[in-house]
């Protein structure tokens, strides 16, 4: 880094875009956020037109988690061995080409279901490669004390694709009443991403100097569980997504308990993006300074507390508030979350590291799901969602007392971890 860089002032709320690396990484993710949020829209739509069947739907998320469940220890592994724009790179690429291979099934007389399936667990390979890769480049694009506004401005611009993505999906699948323009736009657009990683200068190299050895592979699992704040930040996240399912029943509370209909829906869906995006720009002006560790408890806590008054709710505004309220809070977990992972990784590690956090993740949206379905067929939505925000705050006051590390967590950028303590793990 240049020394004018390494003299901004972490407070500029600006500061992470200051890095050339930085600007050009984000303009490529945020390219590519929209475009498989995109494709993700004209695949549910396409998917149920030829099948008619829901649980069609639940194999879309499936042949896309499993690679990113399977491969996991192995993708973390190359993300440290080799280097890290190059594979985030060939991950966009091999996405771009899926998306051209959707394009011409979809073009085709008669689509195979089993064709678009097969695509999918492509693409859930490349993802499984480039999130970790491209989650430990991260902090080598901008200074240590940049990082935390750096990964702030990365989940806002993954919000504004989240949010933007499945519209203009949407628009393009109805402006033409097929899917095929919809490939080819994020086909299109994974390419440029791919071009504008191009752009970054930073190369990683090969982090982790050791010969392959399944110790080296299962570093990760091991560092996370030794080291008892990263153990702690990623097991709370997962158990409040998990438990606190409340978005997974949204269908259902749109059209039973508030009955606002399928154009309602769209704005409770929409309401978590939108606290989060809020928050996100918050973070970005006025940063966590100081008690890191005990504010993410808290706020994991609050979205708890606003799950249950969303679970309660039978007002529209009212919950629309309650998911306002419970996106931004998830925001907050998510920035600590994010900055610890890579703070508190070794240089050397941060791929096999982000690995296991992927899993963890991907498993607390899916199982979270299957649990709010399974428990709301059993006793009813608003019991579930009320039993799932009542379950996350006894698990934050749970973690609270367990984890004393994370309790201790004060200034994020102190949580800083080196290649000792990572070579101490693979001994």
């Amino acid at each position: 880094m240049t020394a004018d860089l390494a003299a901004l002032k972490p407070s500029s709320p600006f500061a992470a875009f200051e890095s050339r690396d930085f600007r050009a990484y984000a303009a490529a993710r945020l390219l590519a956020t929209v475009a498989f949020q995109m494709q993700s829209v004209a695949v549910g739509f396409q998917i149920y037109t030829l099948t008619r069947d829901p649980m069609a739907l639940g194999y879309v998320g499936l042949a896309q988690f499993l690679p990113v469940a399977g491969l996991s220890l192995v993708t973390g592994h190359a993300a440290d061995r080799f280097d890290r724009r190059g594979i985030v790179v060939l991950c966009y690429l091999a996405s771009s080409l899926a998306a051209l291979a959707l394009f011409f099934i979809a073009r085709s007389p008669s689509p195979s279901v089993s064709a678009i399936y097969a695509v999918l667990v492509l693409l859930g390979t490349a993802r499984a490669f480039q999130g970790p890769a491209g989650a430990s480049l991260l902090p080598a694009l901008v200074p240590t004390a940049h990082f935390q506004n750096a990964a702030t401005w990365q989940s806002t611009l993954w919000q504004l694709g989240a949010i933007g993505g499945p519209s203009l999906g949407g628009l393009l699948y109805g402006l033409w009443g097929a899917p095929a323009p919809v490939y080819l736009s994020s086909s299109v657009a994974l390419a440029a991403a791919c071009a504008g990683l191009l752009a970054v200068r930073v190369r990683t190299g090969r982090m982790e100097k050791k010969p392959p050895s399944l110790a080296t592979v299962l570093a990760g699992l091991r560092y996370v569980r030794q080291k008892k704040v990263l153990l702690a930040s990623i097991s709370l996240d997962f158990m409040a997504v998990f438990l606190g399912g409340a978005v997974a029943l949204l269908p259902l509370y749109a059209t039973d308990v508030l009955h606002v209909g399928p154009e309602g829906q769209g704005f409770l869906r929409a309401a978590p993006a939108v606290g989060a995006g809020l928050m996100a720009a918050l973070l970005a002006f006025r940063p966590i300074r100081r008690h890191a560790g005990p504010k993410m408890l808290f706020c994991v806590g609050l979205f708890g507390l606003a799950t249950i008054v969303f679970g309660l709710s039978t007002s529209f505004p009212l919950s629309l508030a309650a998911l306002t309220v419970l996106g931004a809070a998830d925001m907050v977990s998510v920035v600590v979350r994010m900055t610890l992972e890579q703070m508190a990784a070794p240089p050397a590690m941060r791929g096999r590291v982000s690995a296991v956090n992927m899993v963890f993740v991907g498993a607390s949206n899916e199982l979270g799901e299957f649990e709010s379905g399974t428990l709301a067929s059993l006793v009813g939505a608003v019991p579930t969602v009320v039993i799932g925000g009542v379950g996350t705050i006894s698990v934050v006051l749970l973690w609270g007392w367990l984890f004393p590390e994370l309790r201790a967590v004060d200034r994020l950028e102190d949580v800083r971890a080196t290649d000792e303590e990572g070579a101490a793990t693979t001994a």
